[in-house]
């Protein structure tokens, strides 16, 4: 399949489209070289993943002696894919990718206006094998999606906002079906004393251009040390205030321009092109002074949007995040001992240091959310087991089947000298032998009997 995806890069790049802030060199780089990569880590690993895997005796409990067991991953059945608009190829087509390798068959709810690289996607699907049927691909409405849900389906992945994920989880919840949710997020950037801060305002700086800001794990909160945040502003300024304007839909507008009102009024300072709802395209902005209570900070926002918050350390950094519902993933810029070990009381699903987005497009690597950031696993080998049902099948063989015995006076006595032999402490030798002699005594009526 990658090779397939080799030879027709050009054309599944032109079949994104044109997207906001994006070149097309970019969709090549963060559309249709990470799903070449997707499909060679399957290429490798999805058949040792996905293989039984076979129980020894180790760690098997006495009473259980003669088991044998195996634990198998095996297909779900029929996978829906609800796919996002964002990032309309790369997110779904690993997802599909995947789910296909794991043995399902697929309906693909596109997002709409995203239904051409879902249809080529599935055009090189075929052309790499897949049997005709296998992977369906819907209209881009959402009654689509909700008829498939009714008529039956396995598993649901989506991959979009907090609301949408609300609503896709109502419709599923009379048919119990599972589901893992991609969700929205307002990602965190922590600032530490000693951060390259040449590297830190570029690097917000090309968070903010990406994509023109639609991307679910751009920089949206920045704590930075206040030692720090004023250098860091002014470094980021004119980075920022160099990018072009972006397209953004006229409903995430509205929600910007009453987000910024609300910062106004709070004090905090707006750098950047004086941001008008009613015109279609719009300027990075940098809220500068900001505070954590702001809605800023604790909604999801798909524009070209940054807050930088001074903190007074790690702390309060920690404290000042914990304050927004989402954690989906985070970035830490500083020296690398100090960010390693902030890493690890970071919220979030996936965590960079000295970096950020680009990293989680390693093949290797889950990606999912925390907190209302969603729940499952897409991508790595985590991201293909999320595709099966797990079944287990044990063997018993010989005829040891005491619990087919019946009940009798001993048994109470007898089972706590076993609990105390496989698991006690200093008493589990005298319970050895009491056990031991037990077994022998009951052996002996059996005889007799």
């Amino acid at each position: 399949m990658r090779h397939l995806i080799a030879r027709n890069a050009s054309y599944l790049s032109q079949s994104v489209g044109e997207r906001p802030g994006r070149a097309e060199g970019e969709t090549l780089a963060l559309e249709v070289l990470p799903l070449a990569d997707a499909c060679r880590f399957l290429e490798r690993e999805a058949e040792a993943l996905l293989a039984p895997r076979r129980l020894g005796s180790k760690g098997r409990p006495l009473w259980l002696s003669g088991a044998s067991a195996e634990i198998r991953r095996e297909p779900l059945g029929v996978i829906l894919v609800v796919a996002p608009s964002n990032y309309p190829l790369f997110l779904p087509g690993v997802q599909i990718v995947q789910a296909l390798v794991a043995g399902n068959a697929i309906l693909i709810k596109p997002a709409p206006g995203c239904v051409e690289p879902m249809r080529v996607l599935l055009g090189l699907l075929e052309d790499a094998g897949l049997p005709s049927g296998l992977c369906v691909l819907l209209d881009e409405t959402v009654e689509a999606g909700r008829e498939a849900i009714a008529a039956g389906i396995d598993k649901l992945v989506l991959t979009g906002s907090a609301e949408t994920g609300r609503r896709v989880l109502a419709d599923l919840a009379p048919h119990l079906t599972p589901a893992v949710m991609e969700l929205s997020g307002n990602d965190a950037v922590f600032v530490l004393p000693g951060a390259d801060l040449d590297l830190t305002a570029k690097a917000l700086a090309y968070g903010l251009r990406l994509n023109g800001g639609a991307t679910c794990i751009a920089p949206r909160r920045v704590f930075a040390d206040r030692g720090c945040a004023l250098e860091l502003e002014r470094r980021l300024t004119p980075l920022a205030l160099s990018l072009p304007p972006v397209a953004v839909p006229e409903r995430i507008r509205t929600q910007v321009a009453s987000l910024l009102g609300e910062a106004e009024d709070a004090g905090c300072r707006l750098i950047g092109p004086r941001f008008r709802a009613d015109e279609p395209r719009m300027s990075p902005v940098i809220v500068a002074d900001a505070v954590p209570e702001l809605g800023l900070l604790r909604e999801d926002i798909f524009a070209p949007v940054l807050s930088l918050v001074p903190v007074a350390g790690e702390a309060d950094a920690l404290d000042a995040a914990a304050q927004c519902p989402y954690a989906l993933g985070a970035s830490i810029f500083g020296p690398e001992p100090m960010a390693r070990s902030l890493a690890g009381r970071v919220r979030a699903g996936s965590v960079i240091v000295n970096d950020l987005i680009v990293p989680t497009a390693d093949p290797r690597l889950p990606f999912g959310g925390q907190g209302i950031s969603g729940f499952g696993t897409t991508r790595g080998a985590e991201g293909l087991l999320e595709m099966t049902v797990l079944k287990t099948i044990t063997l018993r063989s010989g005829r040891f089947r005491p619990h087919y015995d019946s009940v009798t006076p001993d048994d109470t006595a007898m089972m706590l000298d076993y609990i105390a032999a496989a698991h006690g402490d200093g008493a589990r030798w005298p319970a050895v032998k009491r056990l031991v002699m037990g077994l022998m005594e009951r052996g002996r009526g059996m005889r007799q009997g």
